[in-house]
């Protein structure tokens, strides 16, 4: 049904990951597809690593560790943006389109007030984005 699903992937919160990459797992091996892990950074130095080049092994470092726990081979997949805090959805669509993947696999909260006036990465690739999202509330 899907060919290539991909999971967004922040590395400051990889523990906050684990429901919605066990589901894209699941769903990869039911329909046989690729599954790429999707992590997006800046050019300034942040929590995770002081440069892209230095995020982006740590990325590959990730991915390959979830293939392994997962026992499956996820491809990993590393964006730079400009502005990570501005245009992280804009730049997550524009990317998963360049893969050709048809199912975004998503981890979220569970709505708070602020969800209320701002929504949240999840919410607005599912509403502005034309592909198909499986938004996965974690265990709060």
């Amino acid at each position: 049904m899907y060919k290539h699903i991909a999971v967004p992937v922040d590395l400051a919160h990889a523990d906050q990951l684990e429901k919605a990459l066990s589901t894209a797992a699941q769903l990869t091996r039911l329909w046989n597809s690729r599954l790429t892990l999707v992590a997006v950074t800046g050019p300034a130095p942040g929590v995770v690593a002081h440069n892209p080049a230095e995020f982006e092994a740590k990325a590959h470092e990730f991915c390959a560790e979830v293939s392994r726990r997962l026992g499956l081979n996820a491809h990993p997949d590393v964006v730079c943006s400009a502005d990570p805090s501005a245009d992280l959805e804009q730049v997550l669509d524009r990317e998963f389109h360049r893969l050709g993947v048809d199912l975004v696999v998503m981890a979220s909260h569970v709505p708070g007030f602020k969800e209320y006036i701002f929504s949240s990465h999840a919410g607005w690739l599912a509403e502005h984005s034309d592909l198909s999202i499986l938004v996965v509330r974690g265990d709060e």
